[in-house]
């Protein structure tokens, strides 16, 4: 993940990573805190949207790039043929 949709999980230390792997009892789970679960729903859901819409851009650009790329070796093709 990003960071941008998993803000709600607290991130461990390497030593805290550590001392999980023995935590049988799940004691050192840790989330972030919002003010009410309202609160939380709504940052979450503003996270994953703003994610979904990074994704969608980095989609679109490389659809762009590739789409520039076709149809400049489409332009070279037909002058080559002249």
């Amino acid at each position: 993940m990003n960071g941008a949709s998993d803000f709600l999980f607290a991130r461990p230390s390497f030593l805290g990573g550590m001392a999980r792997v023995i935590d049988m009892g799940a004691t050192l789970t840790e989330y972030n805190e919002s003010m009410n679960g309202e609160q939380a729903d709504l940052l979450a859901l503003a996270m994953d949207y703003r994610a979904v819409g990074s994704d969608m851009g980095a989609a679109l650009a490389r659809n762009r790039q590739q789409v520039y790329r076709l149809q400049s070796q489409s332009r070279r093709r037909k002058r080559a043929r002249r």
